[in-house]
């Protein structure tokens, strides 16, 4: 479309009619989840996939109201290695979220190596807003996490990320969740119970994807705020 002048004709028209959403640019969420066994246990696997899909409401709601901005989810599980749960770019607002179960090893470097394959240009489009990934685990690393780490950072996009990082209860290793993040002013998140874990996934998502979408040079301080947990009631379990 022309930057100057006059829209005129029928397609100009239609392109600038009152009431129809803009073309947003890219906006590209990815959850990397740990699937391993110990997220059986405890309740943690079900208060995470409980976490995610009340965590979808909220970015259906930002989504729809940034027009400059087009929210896209995928999820990698790392578990003996690592799969894509949501393979595809999937817009917020019509994504579906299927159960993820825990097994086998925690694989979180195999999963940085295939989040930095689909952050390559192609597929990532130029014009894409920086992508936001959030970890979230409850262990440390059964693979070679460095390497992984290395790979994502070799691609402009991965240097570029919102990283960001929730570690369910004290058994998860802060020292990777901080080297992920690679920002001395961020620190991951940590969620000691299930109603943690919800207020958490929702809380970074929609703080991480705002941060992602502003304007080239605008940077709110704190870029991301201090949230404000839930207290654990007794009846709760605690990790």
């Amino acid at each position: 479309m022309p930057a100057t002048g006059p829209a005129t004709g029928p397609r100009d028209a239609q392109a600038f009619r009152p009431g129809a959403r803009l073309a947003g640019r890219p906006l590209h969420f990815i959850f990397l989840l740990d699937g391993s066994g110990s997220m059986a246990a405890d309740g943690k696997m079900e208060a995470l996939n409980r976490a995610i899909r009340e965590a979808l409401g909220p970015l259906q709601e930002l989504d729809a109201q940034n027009p400059f901005a087009d929210i896209l989810v995928r999820a990698i599980v790392f578990a003996n290695g690592a799969h894509w749960h949501v393979a595809e770019p999937t817009p917020v607002a019509s994504l579906v979220w299927a159960p993820v179960t825990a097994h086998g090893f925690t694989d979180l470097g195999t999963a940085l190596e295939q989040v930095s394959e689909v952050l390559r240009v192609p597929p990532m489009e130029e014009r894409a807003f920086p992508p936001v990934l959030v970890v979230i685990s409850d262990g440390r690393p059964t693979d070679d996490f460095e390497a992984g780490l290395a790979r994502l950072m070799s691609q402009p996009w991965g240097r570029r990320a919102v990283r960001l990082a929730i570690a369910i209860g004290a058994d998860a290793d802060l020292e990777v969740l901080t080297a992920f993040i690679g920002d001395p002013e961020l620190r991951p998140f940590t969620a000691a119970d299930p109603e943690q874990l919800v207020y958490l996934v929702r809380f970074v998502s929609t703080a991480a994807s705002r941060l992602a979408s502003l304007p080239v040079g605008e940077v709110p301080q704190p870029r991301i705020p201090e949230p404000a947990l839930p207290c654990a009631g007794e009846e709760l379990v605690v990790w």
